[in-house]
């Protein structure tokens, strides 16, 4: 695990070492045990290393024998024994034990196409000096990041966007197109960037880099076909015995490893399996929230204790009241791009605790996305029922469901708010529907909101829809997930927070052949009789309990809705002030403060709109105005004190 960053001129002049340098130290925090740097006249690639595997032996860039392959990889590579012994079984000779090494000769051996031998999450720039070409790879899932940044004489890359800005000439510029993005989504999908002139590499992607000029690639897509030949017992016993090896394979570490354990179905399994394959207990780690009831909501360590004893794991639990005000500028610094989604909040402070013990975590993350977790989801199953209503009685619902009050952090008005959306889109086609769900700022609202006019060249949801194919339209939904919010949002998240603290994160539930098996399964088995996750919560039956399996879903995030209209209301109001947001010149005030009344008196739930606008604000503060996050910090500090 490491971050990765690297050059090459397409002038043919020689790249510096010093700038090399320079970019990986703004990573720093993802490779705190080890640099390195190989360069070639006009290609240069480097690394910043957290020592996992062959801690000793494993330095980067790696080399072939003869000396004309290089590679720095960030990630692991899980099926990298068995590919060793398949290359040494050919004549090749190994001069490490890292999992990284196998990229060369894989390379060597079966050209580009060696990618699709991989089993893993990884972002790698491979340098053939003899062909004088540089590969960049990212994995199937997009499990790590890399952006990329090109003009007429280079082409840089990095896992992380604030290392391309240590190179001469690249400025931190807001891109207004992926701005619309953001405001539509809550973050900004690939191949797009909040900073101009930046991009993201799109999961499953190559650039192969020559003196001619760049080609991009698509090296995997799942598959739209649904297998229909399968008994409901046959999928559970297969899901159930691919979910097991892969969490078998992910276990490889030669450092202390644990897990994240919130007691939901996901990480619970996770850690069944993982104790059914260690020889001593397993590590596991937790985190509740101090304060009333909207802080109960989210507080689920009775549930993870539970599943603690039942697989006697060494659990520590933490609970918190977290600043906030002085999380946040570090935190987005760390991501890159503002989100919208809290829970990159309880990520970083879990990863921070777990940290302390452990190098190396696994998650549940993936497992709604692969089994149809999301109440959204159930938008088809109520559907059917709602289109069998008359007429006149489904527009007065419609009607009356504007006036509805919404509140995530009350059940009641979390219940009202979710019928409220439901019904707000029920009159239209499936498409409209999933973008409604899926929306933060509705294309209405964004046309008032932004001064200059929305941005509509572009929609990746428009774009994920176009390629799923599938005949069922869960798997269609869930199709479209795996394209944009999976990568771009959650897996972007969990990496950038948990390489904050260097810690490496494992996501088992996203290994590409439970990916790919999960994705034939048909709808009528994922959401059988309405129930979320059926054919999972079957295949887990005889390993955990039936309050573990049956409980109801809580999102793994933050009480930032109720934060926003208490501890955190006078920083929102200066955030979002008219001063601040005349300063920007992005956005008409007026929107934005009926948006802050609405969210106070409870007639939206407007928690994921005002903390993106809050987020951007900082971002822009931070990277736009070149203020340090500590610079921002006391700002919000003295403001709210």
């Amino acid at each position: 695990m490491c971050g990765i960053h690297g050059i090459y001129r397409f002038d043919g002049r020689p790249v510096e070492s010093a700038l090399l340098t320079a970019m990986g130290r703004i990573t720093t925090h993802r490779g705190p045990d080890d640099e390195g740097q190989h360069l070639d006249g006009p290609c240069g690639i480097g690394m910043r290393r957290l020592s996992i595997i062959d801690l000793a032996g494993g330095h980067q860039p790696l080399s072939s024998e003869d000396g004309m392959l290089w590679v720095v990889c960030n990630g692991e590579i899980y099926n990298f024994r068995e590919l060793r012994a398949e290359l040494q079984d050919q004549g090749y000779r190994f001069k490490t034990g890292s999992d990284c090494e196998v990229l060369l000769y894989l390379y060597a051996e079966y050209g580009d196409a060696f990618v699709q031998r991989l089993n893993g999450m990884f972002g790698f720039a491979l340098w053939d000096a003899r062909r004088r070409r540089l590969l960049i790879g990212r994995d199937r899932l997009g499990i790590k990041p890399i952006y990329v940044m090109r003009d007429q004489q280079r082409i840089a890359f990095a896992s992380e966007a604030k290392a391309l800005l240590a190179i001469p000439g690249v400025r931190a510029e807001l891109d207004l197109a992926a701005l619309d993005s953001y405001l539509r989504l809550g973050y900004v999908p690939a191949p797009q960037s909040l900073f101009r002139g930046v991009t993201k590499l799109p999961p499953a992607t190559l650039l192969v880099v020559t003196e001619s000029g760049v080609e991009q690639r698509r090296y995997w897509q799942l598959s739209p076909q649904i297998d229909s030949s399968m008994s409901a017992a046959q999928w559970t016993d297969a899901v159930r015995a691919q979910l097991e090896e892969s969490v078998r394979m992910q276990m490889v570490s030669d450092v202390p490893i644990g897990a994240f354990l919130s007691g939901g179905i996901d990480s619970s399994a996770v850690v069944a399996f993982m104790a059914a394959h260690s020889e001593r207990p397993i590590k596991t780690y937790s985190i509740g929230f101090e304060g009333g009831t909207a802080e109960n909501l989210y507080n689920e360590l009775p549930y993870a204790r539970r599943v603690s004893e039942l697989f006697k794991t060494e659990h520590r639990e933490i609970v918190v009241k977290p600043d906030v005000v002085s999380l946040l500028p570090r935190l987005i610094w760390h991501l890159d791009e503002p989100i919208a989604d809290t829970a990159f909040v309880t990520t970083y402070l879990v990863s921070e605790f777990a940290r302390r013990d452990v190098t190396v975590i696994l998650s549940g993350v993936g497992g709604d996305e692969l089994f149809g977790g999301y109440r959204r989801y159930l938008g088809n199953h109520y559907q059917n029922y709602f289109e069998k209503l008359p007429h006149w009685l489904r527009s007065a619902m419609v009607a009356g469901a504007r006036r509805l009050p919404s509140d995530r952090h009350s059940p009641l008005l979390n219940m009202l708010r979710l019928g409220k959306a439901f019904l707000a889109s029920a009159e239209q086609t499936f498409e409209q529907r999933y973008h409604a769900y899926v929306q933060v700022f509705s294309p209405e609202v964004r046309g008032e909101l932004l001064k200059n006019g929305r941005q509509d060249a572009w929609d990746a949801i428009d774009a994920a829809f176009a390629t799923a194919t599938s005949s069922d339209g869960l798997n269609r939904m869930l199709s479209v997930d795996a394209e944009t919010q999976l990568p771009d949002d959650l897996l972007m998240l969990t990496d950038k927070m948990s390489m904050a603290v260097s810690l490496e994160c494992r996501v088992p539930l996203l290994d590409h052949e439970l990916v790919e098996l999960a994705a034939r399964i048909p709808e009528s088995l994922k959401l059988k009789g309405g129930q979320l996750k059926h054919v999972l919560k079957a295949a887990l039956a005889d390993t955990l309990p039936d309050d573990i399996l049956h409980r109801k879903k809580r999102g793994f995030g933050t009480p930032m809705g109720a934060w926003l209209k208490r501890d955190l209301a006078k920083v929102m109001r200066e955030l979002l002030s008219p001063q601040s947001v005349h300063r920007r010149g992005l956005f008409d005030h007026g929107v934005i403060g009926r948006l802050m009344a609405d969210h106070d008196a409870n007639r939206i739930d407007g928690t994921d709109q005002l903390l993106a606008l809050m987020n951007l604000e900082i971002w822009s503060r931070i990277f736009l105005d070149g203020q340090t996050p500590v610079d921002v910090t006391d700002e919000l500090a003295a403001v709210a004190a």
